[in-house]
């Protein structure tokens, strides 16, 4: 039976995790290990300052009082004799869209996953009601995960609608859209009287065409992005190459 390593950035006991878990339990040997608070957009950090603890609760998850991508390194790092077969980081309490990757505990969990050699697929509802549905959708994937070849460094995110499962269209394969520019931050006052701020909302979608993550869920398909951990925008090499050669030569 395979071995799956859960995790997720809304910490250890969100509802979301809860029922990934109770998803996936029929689909192999389970073991989750979680962040022990709210993580959300933590991203790929990792905690180098400090040693991290490591839990075990009554209901058999562990918690961490790190970021996922510290849950996932230890869950796939040695603390237990054997490692997992997939990695699978959710049910996001909302979605992981576009540009939202790049900050998305999440991703960044099924991305440490991948990073550490194991299949990955990160998996958000985007909103925070059907995660039955969401669960049901991860047990259709992971179900099938044995007969998908990606290159390397590569994983899955995962978005589905939340509606129930009857009011699922289908499943689309997407490419990231993007976002224009973040909301200003909401300025405060603490009780002493000091500023502070508040990370504001997301920004409008910028690029939301017919082919992009943004445009499946709004039609009520579930979008399935492949992601690589490789950033180069390997189009652009020659025209740095170019700049840097008409620089030297200047």
């Amino acid at each position: 039976m395979r071995k799956l390593l859960l995790s997720n950035d809304d910490g250890v006991h969100a509802p979301g995790l809860r029922a990934l878990h109770d998803a996936l339990s029929a689909h192999g040997r389970l073991r989750v290990v979680a962040p022990d608070r709210d993580k959300s957009g933590a991203s790929n950090s990792l905690t180098l300052t400090r040693p991290l603890s490591l839990t075990a609760l009554d209901n058999g998850f562990y918690s961490v009082d790190g970021t996922p991508a510290d849950c996932v390194y230890l869950g796939v790092n040695g603390v237990w004799d054997e490692k997992p077969d997939l990695v699978i980081s959710g049910i996001n309490h909302g979605g992981n869209l576009g540009d939202d990757v790049l900050y998305s505990g999440t991703v960044a969990a099924a991305m440490e996953g991948r990073n550490l050699g194991m299949a990955a697929i990160a998996v958000s509802l985007c909103g925070e009601r059907y995660f039955e549905t969401a669960g049901r959708v991860a047990a259709t994937l992971v179900g099938a995960a044995e007969s998908l070849s990606l290159p390397p460094r590569s994983l899955l995110n995962v978005n589905v609608p939340d509606v129930p499962w009857e009011d699922i269209r289908g499943v689309r394969v997407t490419r990231m859209g993007y976002r224009g520019p973040a909301a200003q931050p909401m300025k405060v006052k603490d009780p002493r009287g000091r500023e502070r701020y508040w990370i504001a909302a997301v920004g409008d979608n910028a690029d939301d065409g017919a082919d992009t993550d943004f445009a499946a869920i709004d039609a009520g398909y579930v979008s399935i992005t492949p992601l690589q951990t490789d950033l180069t925008r390997h189009a652009a090499l020659d025209d740095v190459r170019n700049w840097l050669d008409a620089l030297s030569n200047a």
